[in-house]
């Protein structure tokens, strides 16, 4: 017996109508539930935390949002590596949001990864460069591993650091008037990165500081307060064995140096030196001081008195060629005033008088009557310091310096002369903290126009009196001077990184590689390098109460010729 289709119809028809029900049921309930529950995004904004991991920690995230609140939200539960990798995949499906890289900013600073932090950080400007919250944080960063600059120059974005107010620490002796003109901010103001730049250079130039630097403290009402760390030169000394070490830091080199620093607190200063070498006498008195307590003028005057012997020749050690002789009797007096020009340029300009005479001469090759121009001198100096760039960030700065000498002398006949000089200057701390580590490279090159005096000569080699360093090239032999390469123009290179290996307050220790390029050329065939010039090596640096010891290896490249030389540096 079949059953009719009429009555198969309407079972079919009956439970597909049950199943519809039964369907919509299903999603009415789901529905009811899910509106009575809060979502994501409402306990993100409630700052409910573990329920917001609780909900997405297990559930499917589908959208960079939901990868925000979980990252956020276990971050502050303090479950840094996973908020890390949930961020990062919600950075990867919206590059273009900010939120990520300040978030995951925030991730690394809180685990003290500072690099990490900055980077994100700047990715975040890259997206908003007008995002002021970023410009604080950043500040905040830099503040915190120590680079003042830096922080300056993104809380200035944002009108910060309001300072309150300054203090020394320890106390100086220096006029507070004269102390006061040093700073380029004040209380009650925003210090720019332009102004801490202004004052530090303000305070290099009162030369009564063997160091010093700037802090900003933080207080609890939002402003900063700004420390000036400085030890001060007074007198002879602070104390007599300071003293004792300054005026004779230079006995191993038959010279004593009685100075005295800082009269009445006013920065004044006066310098002198007594060589008694006997291949290589030098008497020189200096005096400086502000010029009507500005610390943005400073002047000075001073004279030299030299009496030198000199044998000219091709080397210092090892078999050498004679090129001539001379005994050089040199006296001159001469004044300068310098100027500084907000924080990134300064000039100079001064006059010397000048006379000079030569005695027990042997010609040789190398010396020609226009090099022996005896006489009276006169000769202008200028000086013009910018600086071309500088990278708080990356702790880079690069300068500039020209100088022009131009000078006439009354010999007979008259001899007019043109010295030029140009070099740039490039700092690097690669570290984001401290000065303990130092990159150093200095470019400079010089030309000669006219006639030129012998004493005008441009020599490069380790030598007292030569700042031209090539430091496998020792300027003497057996005490006289002539035995590196003397020329009318050069080009020199010198690079050096130091790392500081002890210190303890009293003693600092430096040890780093170097590497000097030089070139000197000369009208006359018999003087200048003829060849590019190698040196390699090494240098070792010892600052004791503010008087710096250099202790340098170099080996020439070239001929093989080492040489080991000790310099004495404020």
């Amino acid at each position: 017996m079949g059953v009719e289709p009429r009555e198969v119809k309407r079972v079919g028809a009956f439970i597909r109508n049950l199943t519809l029900f039964m369907a919509a049921f299903c999603c009415l309930q789901t529905y009811a539930q899910t509106s009575q529950s809060p979502t994501a995004k409402q306990l993100f904004e409630q700052e409910r935390w573990p329920e917001v991991v609780q909900l997405l920690e297990h559930a499917p995230r589908t959208s960079a949002d939901l990868d925000y609140y979980y990252g956020v939200a276990l971050a502050h539960l303090n479950r840094f590596p996973e908020a890390r990798s949930a961020l990062l995949v919600g950075a990867r499906r919206a590059p273009r949001d900010k939120r990520f890289p300040i978030e995951l900013a925030g991730v690394a600073f809180r685990q003290n990864q500072f690099t990490e932090a900055k980077r994100n950080l700047h990715q975040a400007l890259r997206l908003d460069p007008r995002d002021d919250y970023v410009y604080e944080f950043l500040a905040t960063v830099y503040f915190v591993q120590g680079n003042l600059e830096a922080a300056l120059k993104y809380w200035n974005r944002v009108g910060k650091p309001v300072i309150a107010e300054i203090r020394n620490q320890p106390p100086l002796r220096v006029r507070p008037a004269l102390l006061d003109h040093t700073f380029a901010f004040a209380p009650a103001s925003v210090m720019t990165l332009d102004q801490l730049l202004a004052s530090d250079v303000r305070a290099r130039m009162l030369e009564i500081f063997t160091s010093y630097h700037f802090e900003i403290d933080a207080r609890g009402d939002g402003k900063f307060e700004t420390v000036f760390r400085a030890q001060e030169l007074n007198g002879f000394g602070n104390t007599k064995v300071e003293a004792l070490v300054r005026m004779f830091r230079g006995i191993f080199f038959e010279e004593i140096t009685p100075e005295y620093y800082n009269i009445h607190g006013s920065a004044t200063n006066v310098r002198t030196l007594y060589r008694f070498d006997t291949d290589k006498r030098r008497v020189s008195a200096g005096y400086s001081a502000p010029l009507k307590e500005d610390p943005t003028w400073r002047y000075r005057f001073g004279t030299d008195l030299r009496n030198e012997n000199w044998t000219i020749q091709t080397a210092f050690t090892g078999p050498s060629i004679f090129l001539g002789a001379l005994n050089l009797r040199r006296e001159a007096i001469g004044a300068e005033i310098r100027r500084l020009v907000g924080a990134r340029w300064s000039w100079s300009a001064g006059a010397e008088f000048s006379h000079r005479d030569y005695r027990n001469v042997v010609p040789g090759i190398a010396l020609t009557p226009q090099l022996l121009a005896r006489g009276y001198q006169i000769k202008q100096i200028a000086q013009l310091n910018y600086e071309l760039w500088r990278s708080p960030e990356r702790r880079l700065s690069i300068t500039s310096t020209v100088d022009s000498e131009a000078g006439r002398i009354w010999s007979a006949p008259a001899q007019s002369f043109e010295k030029l000089q140009a070099s740039v200057d490039t700092r690097w701390f690669p570290r984001p903290l401290g000065d303990d580590l130092e990159s150093h490279l200095r470019l400079r090159a010089g030309k000669t126009f006219g006639e030129i005096p012998f004493d005008e000569l441009f020599m490069l080699g380790v030598e007292t009196d030569n700042t031209l360093w090539m430091r496998a090239h020792k300027g003497d032999r057996d005490g006289e001077k002539g035995a590196s390469p003397l020329g009318r123009n050069y080009f020199l290179s010198n690079w050096e990184t130091d790392k500081n290996v002890f210190a303890n307050g009293y003693l600092t220790v430096g040890l780093g590689p170097l590497l000097d390029i030089g070139k000197s050329w000369d009208t006359s065939p018999a003087l200048g390098s003829h060849k590019w010039l190698f040196d390699v090596g090494a240098e070792a640096k010892l600052r004791v109460l503010g008087v710096g010891v250099v202790f340098s290896y170099g080996k020439d490249l070239r001929s093989g010729h080492n040489a080991f030389f000790a310099d004495v540096r404020l």
